[in-house]
This record gives structure tokens, C-alpha cells and sequence, in this order.
């Protein structure tokens, strides 16, 4: 009896002291388990412990701001107020909604949309209602508040362009972000936040965007949030300054505004700064910031005269006879022909069964290069075109900036078109035509050029650098802003010979009797200018859809600033007084460029 108890106790001992055992390990093991989560691992479980706590939200920085050479704002950022509602806090969001449009006009189609935005989100998150409250519109909400559960007042930021029309084309406008414009970078996924779609605005966006901000909120399980930890506000964009001077800016608007059609670019000669750039009609981009209607965007879209297009970097146009300073030159250069060889003009020329007419019926006689450039004969530059060849002077225009883009900080700049045998045999599958040299030498047939071209040629004739046209003080760049000082253009290979007879020319257009442009000459000592005018006309065309005459002029100012102006399609005046009508915009626009030369350079 003894034994038998005996050895159940010592059994009973063994297999407590493997229950001991195995319960010793399992709290051992218990034990560095939880030493490994809590202690070794503390930081990583803290740091997911605050992730579902802390949510990190970034804050759209403000944007930089654009302004003229002397510092007066172009682009600002303004106060924006915008009302929201929080669908938990209203009991019925559509009867709110429509008592808030007996209070402020929501516009069309607002509540529907409101609505649908409310249906797709959480109770708590509160939905964009309308943009753009005026102080009068808050202050009618306020006070109605009691009557309108659930809607919050929240004041922002939107750009604004105080010169409206003025500078839209050169400085363009922000707008919301598209879906095909989301590259990855969360800040594009912020609600309301805008980037450049046209103009400067585009083309320096990544430099005018800044760096954005960050905020650290609590929230709860749903998402909600409780209370803000932190906050670290972001880094402002740079500022842009322009070359632009906006009183010249708006003079040259405002002469323009009496035209149905037009454009202009005035430019310094010497470092390509562009003082103005105007293009009429135009639009106002403030319309572009705070959401377009459809009305006003069909009006803009239909107009014929294309108030949404930069005429001055998008369109292209048959010079006329501003393009007789280019062929000049390659005749010159070529060595065929001087300056002193004259030929004689009866009014027309004939080259095999055509007959190609200069535009003074009756001829001009024996004329050199000084008077075919004073007096604008055609048949000067028929005969010596017919004797340096298309190519020859598609050479000299693209060393002058024509038939290719001038790199100027625009978006959508169109190269024009100088062309040659190749480019029609390659084009067309046709061979180039003798006549057509001859419709070529006095800037018609295949030849466009825009106006900014234009101007650039003068320039270059003017200085003899390849002078290149920009619009920005300093290098732009996303990563900061260097300064252009001391930036120098290459010499243009024309000789100084060639380029002072041309300048001579130019100077008799409007300073020498007789000369197409004396009736507008300015008659003050070191105010002269000097110039060319030019006149392009579409004659028995088959086509319905011809394009109007354009006429143009270019001309240097003082030896500083070089002018071109556009204006199309031609009012009901005849050739000669519109002639005289350009000439006097581009004199009154001279004067209003030489005061402020003096404070400029």
C-alpha cells in the first residue's frame, strides 16, 4: 500500500514538474516576446500606433508673385472667401441649399452638383458650396446663419490679375488641375489648388508654385478630425519680374483698342527685352481663375477676331514689304549686286507669259537700293531677287530670326515659314517656280512671319547682333533665378557696310521727302525714327476663305527699342491713309517708349 502510494506520489511530482517546466517556458517566452514588441520594437509600433492617429496634410503654398520692370504688381494673391457645408450638421441639405440661393445667387446647376459631392463623402467632410464671396455676399450669410445649419465661411487664396485684358496673353492664367495634367505630385491632388495654363503663368508654373506647407491633425477612427498638432506653413513661390513696362503696356493697348484686330511688340534692341507686347482683342484671365461659364467661353472660342490668341507669338501673316530689308540685305551679301546699282521700274515686270506689278501703277523710274526702300518699289526687288535666288535670301532670313522660333518664354510660339526649292519639293512634291521668287521678294506668297519676328529682324538690322527676344529680367528656373547681366548676343556675320545702307534706307521711309512714312515723321532732335511699312493683299483668290490684307511696320527707335505693328483684317480706308494711320500709332507709341528709355536703361 505504501509503495503504491509511493509511486504515485513521485508520478504525480514528475509530471508537475513538466507542467511547471512547460508553463516556465511558455511565460519566458511570453516574457520576451512582449520585452521585444515593447521595448526592442517600441519605435516602429509607436510610429503605426501614430500613423492611425496623426494624419499629415500638405497646405498649398501661396504662389509667387509676377511684376513689371519697375516693380508694379502684375499677378497678386488675393483673399478668397468660399462657403461649405457639412451635410451632419444640417438636417436637410437641399432645403439649406435653397434657402442660402434666396440669400446669394449660387448660379445654375449648383445645388444638383452639391448635392451629388455630399452623397459621395462622409457626414463630416464638409463640401465646397461657391467660390469667390464677396465681403457684401459674407456678410448676408452671416447674418442669416441661424437659418442655415451646417454651412462654414473659410477664407482662401486666388490669383488676381489687376490689368484685366491688358496683359493676358503675355501673362496668361491659372486654373484648376485636369486629370491628364496629374503627374504623381500629391500637391496637384489638393482640392482647389491651380497651376499656369497659358503665358508666364505656364511657363514659369514650377518656379511660381513654391514649396508646400504641412499640417499634423489628430483624427479618430472614421477619419474625423479632433484637434491640430502641428503646423508648418509653406515656402512662397518666387517672383517673377518681367520685362514688360506697364504704362507703355497700356498706352500701346490703348491705341491698339480703336482697331478691330491687332498687335504690337516693342523691344530693346541691344538685350531683347520686350517693353511691350500687346495683342487686341483680349480676354480677362480673372474670368479663368474663378471658373469660366460656358456663355463667355463660347463668346471667346466664336469671336472671328480670336481675342484668345497671342497675334504677337501665334500668328502668322505675309509680311509685305517690311520683308524688302531682308532681301536687300542678301543681295548686298551676296556680292551680285550694290547698293549705288540701280534698275529701272515702269510698274510692272515680266517674266514669261506673267506680268508681276509694282504697286505704283505708273512705275518709279531708275531707283537704287536707298530709294527702293524709301519709296517701297516693287520691281527693285523682282529683278534683283531674280538674280540672288530664293535660297540666297531664305538664308539671309533666317540670320535676321525669321522662318524659325525666336525662344521667347511663351508657350505655342509658331516658327512661320521662309521657304526654299527644298522645303516645296519635300512639302509640295513640286518644283520651285521662278515667278514665285519673285512673289517672295516682296513678302507675299509662301512667306509668314509673326509679328515678334518681325521685330526681332529689326532688331538685328538695328544692332547687328543676333538679339534674342525674352520676357523675364533674370533666368527663371524651379530651383531659383540668375541674373541675365552682361548676357551678350553674337555678332551676326552681315557686314557693317550691308547693314548701314539698309539703315539708310529705313531712315528715308520716314525722315526724307516722298518716303512712304514722312508723314508721320517726329520732328525733335534725337527722337527721329526710322522704318519700314509694309502691305499684304490677296488678289482674285479662288478661295472664300482668303486672307484679309495685314499690313505692317517695323522700325527702330533712337537706335534703343525696335517696333512692330500689326493690323488686321483692314478697316474700310484706303491704302494710303491706312499707311498713314500706322505710322502715326507707331510715332505716338515712340514717343510714349523714349521718356521712359531714360529711366529703363
Amino acid at each position: 500500500m505504501w509503495h503504491r502510494d509511493s509511486d504515485r506520489f513521485r508520478l504525480f511530482t514528475r509530471r508537475a514538474l513538466m507542467l511547471g517546466a512547460g508553463k516556465g517556458l511558455l511565460l519566458t517566452g511570453l516574457a520576451a516576446r512582449m520585452y521585444y514588441l515593447q521595448v526592442l520594437e517600441s519605435d516602429r509600433y509607436r510610429t503605426l500606433a501614430d500613423e492611425n492617429r496623426i494624419s499629415h496634410r500638405l497646405l498649398p503654398p501661396p504662389r509667387g508673385l509676377i511684376t513689371d520692370r519697375f516693380g508694379a504688381q502684375l499677378a497678386v494673391n488675393r483673399q478668397n472667401y468660399h462657403i461649405m457645408i457639412v451635410r451632419e450638421q444640417t438636417p436637410d441639405v437641399r432645403r439649406t441649399l435653397e434657402i442660402l440661393n434666396q440669400i446669394i445667387d449660387l448660379g445654375p446647376g449648383i445645388i444638383e452638383r452639391v448635392e451629388r459631392d455630399v452623397a459621395k463623402r462622409r457626414s463630416f467632410v464638409p463640401v465646397t458650396v461657391r467660390d469667390n464671396l464677396t465681403w457684401d455676399e459674407v456678410a448676408r450669410v452671416g447674418v442669416n446663419a441661424p437659418d442655415l445649419p451646417g454651412l462654414i465661411i473659410d477664407a482662401g487664396r486666388s490669383r488676381d490679375y489687376p490689368e484685366g485684358p491688358h496683359l493676358a496673353h503675355t501673362l496668361g492664367y491659372v486654373a484648376a488641375v485636369s486629370e491628364k495634367e496629374l503627374n504623381g505630385d500629391p500637391l496637384l491632388e489638393l482640392p482647389g489648388f491651380t497651376i499656369g495654363k497659358s503665358g508666364i503663368e505656364k511657363v514659369y508654373d514650377l518656379a511660381l508654385r513654391g514649396k508646400a506647407g504641412t499640417s499634423q491633425v489628430e483624427v479618430n477612427a472614421l477619419g474625423r478630425v479632433i484637434r491640430e498638432l502641428e503646423r508648418e506653413e509653406g515656402e512662397s513661390g518666387n517672383t517673377v519680374v518681367m520685362t514688360l513696362d506697364l504704362e507703355l503696356q497700356r498706352y500701346a493697348n490703348q491705341r491698339l483698342s480703336r482697331q478691330e484686330s491687332a498687335s504690337a511688340v516693342v523691344m530693346d534692341i541691344h538685350n531683347g527685352e520686350v517693353l511691350a507686347m500687346a495683342s487686341h482683342p483680349a480676354y480677362d484671365p480673372n474670368a479663368f481663375t474663378t471658373g469660366i461659364s460656358h456663355r463667355l467661353w463660347n463668346s471667346l472660342v466664336n469671336n472671328p477676331y480670336s481675342p484668345l490668341s497671342n497675334k504677337a507669338v501665334n500668328g502668322t501673316y505675309a509680311p509685305g514689304s517690311t520683308f524688302k530689308m531682308c532681301v536687300a540685305l542678301a543681295g548686298l551679301e551676296s556680292g551680285i549686286i550694290s547698293a549705288d546699282q540701280r534698275f529701272f521700274c515702269n510698274g510692272h515686270l515680266d517674266l514669261g507669259n506673267a506680268r508681276f506689278h509694282c504697286w505704283k501703277r505708273g512705275g518709279h523710274g531708275w531707283v537704287n537700293m536707298h530709294n527702293s526702300l524709301k519709296h517701297s518699289c516693287d520691281v527693285y526687288y523682282y529683278e534683283i531677287s531674280q538674280k540672288i535666288g530664293i535660297d540666297r535670301i531664305a538664308a539671309m532670313a533666317n540670320k535676321l530670326g525669321l522662318g524659325t522660333e525666336t525662344g521667347i518664354d511663351l508657350p505655342n510660339e509658331r516658327s512661320g515659314l521662309i521657304p526654299t526649292k527644298d522645303w516645296k519639293e519635300i512639302q509640295l512634291g513640286k518644283r520651285w517656280q521662278g515667278g514665285e521668287t519673285l512673289i517672295a521678294s516682296i513678302g507675299q506668297g509662301y512667306v509668314l512671319t509673326t509679328p515678334l519676328q518681325l521685330c526681332t529682324m529689326t532688331a538685328r538690322i538695328a544692332s547687328g547682333k543676333a538679339v534674342k527676344p525674352h520676357l523675364t529680367r533674370d533666368h527663371v528656373a524651379p530651383d531659383g533665378i540668375s541674373s541675365r547681366q552682361n548676357e551678350e548676343f553674337p555678332d551676326l556675320q552681315i557686314s557693317r557696310a550691308s547693314l548701314a545702307r539698309v539703315r539708310d534706307g529705313m531712315n528715308g521711309v520716314s525722315n526724307e521727302l516722298h518716303g512712304t512714312g514722312y508723314r508721320a515723321r517726329i520732328d525733335i532732335k534725337g527722337m527721329e525714327l526710322a522704318g519700314k511699312s509694309g502691305t499684304s493683299q490677296v488678289r482674285r483668290s479662288p478661295c472664300a476663305n482668303a486672307r484679309p490684307p495685314v499690313f505692317w511696320t517695323t522700325m527702330t527707335y533712337h537706335g534703343n527699342i525696335a517696333i512692330t505693328l500689326c493690323l488686321l483684317p483692314l478697316p474700310r480706308l484706303k491704302i494710303h491713309a491706312m499707311h498713314v494711320q500706322l505710322w502715326s500709332i507707331m510715332a505716338a507709341v515712340g514717343r510714349q517708349s523714349q521718356p521712359r528709355l531714360s529711366v529703363t536703361f
